[in-house]
């Protein structure tokens, strides 16, 4: 099951996912994944899913919907399918290996009642250049844009439907003007800190398909981290079984 520099990652409740250098999961994962978390009998689809992390975390809560997991590495792809093999969930989740702005045809666009992404959060052109193709694409919009992401995300969507994404701060002004872009309203919006001394580190964002305009709630700032360097409670809570692994 596992190939050469791949590993197993517990994720709790006897789930797992192979993980490699190239494709693993951060804490943005894991904030995304409980951000957007479907209600039961959601249609979900995960854009740019990786090594499948975030499908599993949506399994582990809301066992009964079923999620797309789409990603346009063959490599990465191939490591969902194999996660999704190992854990027995293959009438849960279906990965599709495929560059999201090709998805027309591929899935029945207006349909969905969730999409998320955890897009990559440096434009061309900025920041240090990745050395390989792989972490490039991750990083870098190499292969979509801000843009292309919640277009797609939009069309995807049902009348109603959430679209939730994770980005870097300075990247949320092009989010929310391509929200209303291609009708999505904004509703909910987070922002994420290391701790209180610092600034915040990542958003996370929800629209809504054909949404009426106003309305956006700002929550309350999430801290990773207390005061004493530890886990925050609402960090703990929401790795829930997750936090036997770490």
């Amino acid at each position: 099951m596992l190939k050469k520099g791949e590993e197993l990652q517990p994720l709790g409740n006897g789930v797992s996912v192979i993980v490699s250098k190239e494709h693993h999961f951060f804490t943005d994962t894991i904030l995304l994944a409980n951000f957007s978390k479907p209600r039961p009998n959601d249609k979900a689809v995960d854009l740019g899913t990786g090594c499948g992390t975030i499908p599993l975390l949506w399994n582990k809560e809301t066992p009964n919907n079923h999620t797309y997991a789409v990603e346009i590495q063959q490599n990465g792809a191939d490591m969902a399918q194999r996660t999704v093999q190992m854990n027995n969930l293959q009438n849960k989740i279906t990965v599709i290996n495929a560059d999201l702005n090709k998805l027309k045809g591929v899935l029945p666009f207006g349909s969905f009642d969730v999409v998320a992404c955890n897009p990559p959060y440096k434009p061309i052109g900025t920041g240090v250049v990745s050395s390989g193709q792989s972490h490039s694409i991750i990083r870098h919009e190499s292969s979509c844009t801000v843009d292309d992401v919640v277009r797609v995300a939009s069309g995807l969507l049902r009348f109603g439907g959430r679209f939730c994404l994770c980005l870097r701060p300075e990247r949320l002004t092009d989010v929310l003007v391509a929200f209303r872009k291609y009708s999505l309203e904004p509703k909910r919006l987070q922002m994420v800190q290391q701790r209180v001394d610092k600034a915040p580190k990542l958003f996370l964002v929800e629209g809504r398909r054909g949404g009426k305009p106003g309305g956006l709630v700002t929550l309350p700032t999430l801290f990773i981290e207390n005061s004493n360097g530890e886990y925050s409670d609402e960090m703990m809570k929401i790795y829930g079984s997750f936090k036997e692994c770490l």
